[in-house]
């Protein structure tokens, strides 16, 4: 399981036009009692084919020996970075709305029709405007700073306070409008990027179920990988993950609890950092555990996602982080993009997280003659016998904290959300069984409303526990004893065949360490298997993203290894 805050083919076009329409024909009354009155008589209605896109009519995918990949158009902006795309904007040869128009039209060829990957679950209908006043104000006062005009894709448990709504991907929250901004927003919007839409996701982040299938939504439907359509792009973040792989945008965000920015990243060929939980507030995210939950960059290049980082790391009063009293972000991460940067570094390689996969653990071999080639020693294997022994307890955290903090975030909504606890969200799910459980249930719901106050014993000491295991007795103890910088494993194997009716088989990953100590993770494309994309992850101490930075771009620079995808029907 991938949870994130992160772990049903449809008609992806339709359901976009549709969404739109849900939105406009909302009651514009603020009582709940109405928002209830239009979602039922929707579910009774035929429009539900369009609302519940798991149920609309299916639109065939390209079959093995079709050429999908090589019908597609050339796309101007493919693989371009946030420098090359601000300096199209500098030159005068691009402008902001230039590029939200160029996105829109991919996102409509590539993402709607054509593979339909399904990454984009709404787009904003206000991005052209937002990005021509971006355009007047580049002439009249310059650029803010490297975000401005760029189209960037958010992930939908990311609160935004404009026309798109904010769902997780539940027809729960189909019609809710946070009060307020997240904090990532804000600071995306001070940055002058626009934000072009809300990716899908693993519906409520992937807590749901223990019998999951990773990028499906009750309201986005299935997103697909862009490498290989029959292939899973991993979860909880999904849509961000596909929607930046196959050039839906310049970047893009996802959140993570544990796995859900590092596993689609790499499942999708992309850099993706996993902060140190704090360094980018939490507040207006739809939460799972806030001693772990964290958003993050995903993005094609090492320095594309530390610009990004750059702009996400805050100080937020409203974030209740754990090192909140001792942050210690920076506003520019792309100074420690050093192409000689893992010379003399001391890496340790967690040897417990290979073994899983015969064809990964050749292609991680590669990547450690590479770490050696470029100077850095490596201290092979760097175990410790406390990592990976907390999978009960971190779960059992995770029911508690659910309740708790779920609670709270839809208790912020005011009483015209459409659900307003846990509770109703388990009660609106199993009268909406046939929409929302065609493929699996709610159990890991269930027993989150099961559990009593953050005051309990057992929450408490299972807290304990895991920092104990995965911070002191772990990472830190670890990099202590040998003097590292870093620790190294695969990510994850290559993507797994999407199965809704078994439901996820992920074989190995290696993000729980640092997702249970709430410390910093780099994923970073190591090379292909299969055609499809494998990465290799980076992770450290608490604050050390300038080190792992630095440790990653020398890496990805050294093996050039991201390849954009062709949307492949399948590997066969």
């Amino acid at each position: 399981m991938n949870p994130g805050s992160d772990s049903c083919f449809n008609n992806p076009a339709a359901v976009h036009i549709s969404l739109c329409n849900v939105r406009d024909a909302m009651p514009k009354s603020d009582s709940a009692g109405s928002r209830r009155s239009f979602l039922q008589t929707v579910i009774a209605t035929g429009a539900a084919t369009t609302i519940y896109p798991a149920l609309s009519a299916s639109r065939a995918i390209a079959q093995p020996g079709e050429t999908a990949g090589s019908e597609l158009k050339p796309f101007e902006l493919e693989e371009m970075t946030i420098g090359e795309l601000q300096e199209g904007m500098k030159s005068g040869r691009l402008t902001a709305r230039s590029l939200v128009e160029k996105y829109s039209t991919r996102i409509a060829e590539i993402d709607k029709q054509g593979p339909v990957i399904n990454a984009v679950i709404e787009t904003n209908p206000d991005a052209e405007a937002i990005a021509d006043a971006l355009d007047r104000e580049r002439k009249a006062k310059g650029p803010r700073g490297p975000l401005h005009g760029i189209p960037v894709l958010i992930k939908d448990n990311i609160d935004t306070a404009d026309r798109m709504m904010t769902t997780a991907g539940s027809l729960a929250l189909v019609g809710s409008k946070p009060p307020k901004d997240s904090f990532v927003a804000q600071q995306l919007r001070a940055a002058g990027a626009v934000i072009l839409g809300k990716t899908n996701l693993s519906e409520w982040a992937n807590i749901r179920s223990s019998h999951s299938t990773s990028g499906w939504s009750g309201r986005g439907g299935l997103t697909r990988n862009p490498y290989a359509l029959d292939r899973n792009p991993c979860g909880s973040s999904s849509g961000t993950g596909a929607g930046i792989s196959a050039n839906l945008a310049a970047v893009g965000i996802g959140t993570e609890t544990d796995g859900s920015i590092v596993c689609p990243s790499s499942s999708n060929g992309l850099v993706g950092i996993k902060p140190t939980v704090g360094l980018v507030s939490r507040s207006g995210i739809i939460p799972i555990s806030h001693t772990q939950d964290s958003a993050g960059p995903m993005c094609r290049t090492v320095r594309d996602a530390a610009i990004l980082l750059g702009v996400l790391a805050g100080v937020d009063r409203d974030d209740i982080s754990v090192f909140i009293l001792d942050w210690r972000g920076l506003n520019d991460y792309s100074q420690f993009c050093d192409p000689n940067g893992l010379k003399g570094a001391r890496i340790g390689v967690a040897r417990k997280y290979f073994g899983f996969n015969d064809a990964v653990d050749a292609l991680m071999e590669q990547a450690l003659g590479v770490l050696k080639k470029q100077g850095a020693t490596l201290v092979d294997p760097a175990d410790i016998e406390t990592l990976g022994k907390f999978d009960e307890s971190e779960l059992l955290v995770f029911m508690y904290e659910l309740k708790a903090d779920l609670n709270a975030y839809l208790a912020r909504l005011g009483p015209a959300a459409p659900v307003r606890t846990l509770k109703d969200v388990i009660d609106f799910n199993e009268r909406n069984r046939q929409k929302e459980m065609s493929y699996f249930g709610q159990d890991l719901f269930v027993k989150a409303e099961a559990k009593g106050p953050l005051t309990e014993k057992e929450y408490t000491d299972a807290v304990t526990k895991n920092h104990q295991l995965a911070r002191t007795d772990g990472i830190d103890a670890l990099m202590d004893k040998h003097q590292l910088h870093a620790i190294v494993a695969p990510t994850g194997g290559p993507a797994w065949l999407t199965d809704l009716i078994n439901g996820d088989h992920q074989a190995g990953g290696s993000s729980n360490a640092a997702a249970v100590a709430g410390y910093p993770n780099i994923s970073v494309p190591a090379g292909f298997i299969s055609g499809l994309p494998v990465g290799i992850s980076f992770f450290g101490r608490a604050w050390s993203e300038p080190t792992l930075i630095k440790l990653a771009y020398s890496f990805e620079q050294a093996t050039k290894a991201r390849q954009a995808p062709k949307f492949l029907p399948s590997v066969g």
